[in-house]
């Protein structure tokens, strides 16, 4: 029996909390939030048991979920995977490439798994995508919300882009080449919308739009093929697809069937985690593919500040 704490119980630590308490072969300890009335709230709701402190959690848990804000996961991480504690935390990994460094520093010192909570990488719908196979030259996503005080210690790249900057790399390995960025500040003293263009070394290019003040929730990728097109609806779990066949006058085109068995990517994500931690076959997003997706949220940040700073002057 893996026994998992959840340090956290915010937004996404109150369903991490939800989940690991359904898993089989899967003991929830317990939970640890420096706000005690948030943690006995999520406790009453799923009954789990509230511990007075990180250390005291730390010390009966193999395995933990960090779920708290983004400035303190590499403080946290580094001190459970210092104790021999297997952590998922969830994205972006850090808030600095030296924080993320630190955490992987940690988990190779420790060999121990260090998994980051890229939850749309285990959305059915993308793993229907990445291993429908293919090369495509252009990628076009929407990532867009409504307004909400949650998360408002980054900006809406490491917030809501990054989960698409980590599926681009997982689609085309070959690496950026370029990055073009606009964003602009809205309701937050952070980028709360921003274009992004990225170019690959494979000649895929593609743009991305995140926006956290819009009146809509969308969540969709059209990807562009040479031979094949593919509408992929994150919230639907589905992927509409047309491909082309045939030669000369007789060319038609034709639906592409890509099944999709639609499940919780959240609770996949945790399974996923599960299985990792006892040494099994799991589809993580590691640490490095994660620092990975924060180098180029980091590099979108730096051109949409700019641009940002241009247009006030």
């Amino acid at each position: 029996m893996l026994r998992v704490g959840v340090f956290g119980v915010g937004a996404l630590g109150r369903h991490h909390t939800r989940i690991l308490g359904s898993l089989p072969g899967v003991e929830r300890i317990g939970l640890y939030d420096p706000k005690a009335e948030t943690a006995r709230a999520v406790a009453d709701e799923y009954g789990a048991r509230v511990f007075a402190t990180f250390e005291e959690l730390a010390g009966a848990v193999d395995a933990a979920v960090v779920a708290a804000p983004t400035t303190v996961h590499a403080s946290l991480g580094v001190a459970l995977l210092e104790r021999g504690i297997h952590v998922l935390v969830e994205k972006p990994i850090a808030g600095t490439l030296d924080e993320a460094d630190a955490l992987i520093a940690a988990a190779t010192s420790a060999s121990r798994v260090l998994a980051v909570g890229h939850v749309e990488f285990h959305n059915p719908a993308v793993e229907a995508l990445l291993g429908a196979g293919g090369s495509p030259r252009f990628v076009e996503v929407e990532r867009l919300g409504v307004f909400t005080p949650r998360s408002l210690d980054v900006d809406v790249i490491t917030d809501l882009m990054i989960h698409d900057l980590q599926i681009l790399a997982a689609l085309d390995r070959s690496g950026l080449v370029e990055v073009r960025a606009v964003g602009i500040p809205v309701l937050s003293e952070r980028i709360d919308i921003v274009n992004a263009r990225l170019a690959f070394a494979s000649g895929l290019v593609a743009n991305v739009t995140a926006s956290r003040v819009s009146g809509e929730r969308v969540r969709k990728l059209r990807a562009f093929y040479p031979d094949r097109y593919r509408s992929l609806d994150y919230q639907a779990q589905e992927i509409k697809g047309y491909r082309l066949e045939g030669e000369g006058r007789e060319k038609r085109i034709l639906p592409e069937a890509i099944p999709v068995e639609k499940a919780e990517p959240l609770r996949r994500e945790l399974e996923s985690f599960v299985s990792a931690c006892r040494g099994e076959p799991a589809r993580i997003v590691s640490g490095g593919e994660a620092r990975g997706a924060l180098v180029t949220a980091l590099e979108v940040a730096r051109h949409a500040a700019a641009s940002a700073s241009a247009s006030v002057c």
